[in-house]
């Protein structure tokens, strides 16, 4: 048997009694092992993430099927057979830490590529659209989705008054209020990247994409009235037992790939959140296989820890000019930094598994120098400065060109400035959706959003219901007689 520590190694004697003036005395200010058991303690917990604070994740391998050598670098997409050690987080969005694994809410699906040529994070959701379409609004979307400030209370109303003043937001409302809108688990869903991304090649030649991660386990669904008997943390439950008994989960890999020169002139815009890439202009195309076959050794270290961010790209995959996009790729990092620390990057399941070498150095919970050199003497020319450039080549880490991006487009006449898109066409793809519905999917649609709805004032019902009558008449009859029985009860 080991023998019980401090935090810095020395034995403890006793940890049931702390030490005190005879048995009915007060405790003396020697307690120096209770007093580190208590701050400790008071410490343990990092703040919550704001958005998808309460979720699982698990360890696995990504293996290629089909090779992109043609459209990109990255090192981990060229031979068939490859695998790459993943690392998967699901969540829930809106809640927090205690809230129910089966709220109606889209999940979070965030994938870690712990490639050759550093971390390839694939950060989406359950969904292959989003609410919005432009960043500015993100704070303001949340705030609404979140519990009302006053009361501290769900409050329904609050949500869609937002969406009342933002179409952008209808298709994927329509999702969520559908009978997709609550999984029964995390192996019974699909992911998307949801953005668009892109991948380049050796020969600067940019196309732009999209990722599907499709689950093989199908889709399963629950209803409201079901989900609220489940248990709050059934969906984790799920996937650790599954795990467990070696029931590994997986999904099959897909792309939609498209052009520059197509998306200069495709009816839809490619870069907007708010609208897929229809499957017959740009079919999926299989690339591999995403499995899940180990737990996590310890909760908070990893899964709480973990940290996914769409900046950490890997030569051959790139960004694009999707507006939310680009402002995750400061808003994540950022946010990582505040609820971590700036060494995130140092814990192990953020850790790349390929050499790191760069200039960051000190920091709150650093680990030590990350590049080679550092323990050399003072002044020595074998020294790793913390600065670059240098003039120790032969020690010290260099930019590499050759992986240098092509510059992203600029369309021709662009100008800068506010481009007001509250004329953009947000009505065609929910309508489409809404007609490949059968009859007891739009019931279950009409009835989830009249729930809501309901508790809303009659100037927010005529404005959704005006939305829904856009993306086609029978969206709005159906959630008007829903509206009409709900208020009847």
């Amino acid at each position: 048997m080991s023998t019980l520590t401090t935090s810095a190694g020395a034995p403890v004697p006793d940890d049931n009694n702390s030490i005190s003036v005879g048995p009915r005395g007060p405790l003396t200010f020697d307690n120096h092992y209770l007093f580190e058991k208590l701050a400790h303690f008071n410490r343990e917990r990092i703040p919550e993430r704001v958005v998808h604070a309460r979720g699982t994740g698990a360890y696995g391998t990504f293996t290629l099927t089909k090779s992109l050598s043609n459209f990109t670098i990255a090192n981990f997409l060229q031979q068939v057979g490859d695998k790459t050690e993943v690392f998967v987080r699901f969540s829930t969005v809106g809640g927090g830490q205690d809230s129910s694994d089966f709220a109606r809410d889209p999940r979070g699906f965030a994938i870690k590529f712990y490639t050759r040529e550093g971390n390839f994070d694939l950060v989406g959701n359950n969904t292959p659209v989003f609410f919005l379409n432009d960043p500015i609004k993100f704070p303001d979307f949340i705030h609404s989705q979140k519990k009302d400030p006053q009361t501290n209370l769900p409050n329904p109303a609050n949500a869609y008054e937002f969406w009342a003043n933002h179409p952008q937001s209808l298709h994927q409302m329509t999702i969520l209020m559908s009978d997709r809108g609550i999984p029964v688990s995390y192996r019974h869903m699909h992911g998307f990247s949801s953005h668009t991304l892109s991948l380049w090649n050796d020969q600067d030649k940019r196309v732009w994409v999209k990722w599907h991660i499709k689950s093989n386990q199908g889709i399963k669904t629950v209803t409201a009235d079901e989900a609220a008997k489940l248990p709050a943390h059934g969906a984790q439950q799920d996937l650790v037992d599954a795990i467990a008994r070696r029931e590994f989960p997986s999904w099959t890999v897909k792309v939609q790939i498209m052009t520059e020169a197509e998306a200069r002139t495709y009816n839809i815009n490619p870069f907007d959140l708010t609208k897929v890439w229809p499957h017959r202009d740009y079919p999926l195309i299989e690339i591999g296989q995403l499995e899940l076959n180990r737990n996590v050794d310890n909760y908070f270290a990893e899964t709480e820890q973990a940290a996914f961010a769409p900046s950490n790209l890997v030569p051959g995959i790139g960004a694009s000019p999707d507006k939310m996009l680009q402002a995750r790729l400061l808003a994540y990092q950022d946010a990582h930094r505040y609820r971590i620390g700036v060494n995130a990057n140092q814990l192990p399941v953020n850790a790349a598994h390929c050499p790191v070498h760069h200039y960051q150095r000190d920091g709150a919970m650093a680990a030590g120098c990350p590049v080679t050199g550092h323990g050399a003497a003072a002044g020595s020319l074998n020294q790793v400065p913390n600065f670059y450039p240098n003039d120790r080549a032969g020690v010290s880490p260099a930019p590499a060109p050759q992986y240098a991006q092509p510059p992203l487009p600029v369309l021709e006449d662009a100008w800068v400035g506010y481009h007001d898109q509250s004329e953009e066409d947000y009505y065609s793809q929910p309508g489409a959706l809404f007609r490949l519905m059968s009859p007891n999917q739009k019931q279950q649609l009409f009835n989830n959003i009249a729930g809501g709805l309901s508790q809303a004032n009659a100037s927010i019902q005529e404005r959704m219901l005006a939305q829904f009558a856009k993306a086609d008449p029978n969206y709005a009859a159906g959630v008007k007689a829903a509206l009409d029985a709900a208020s009847n009860q």
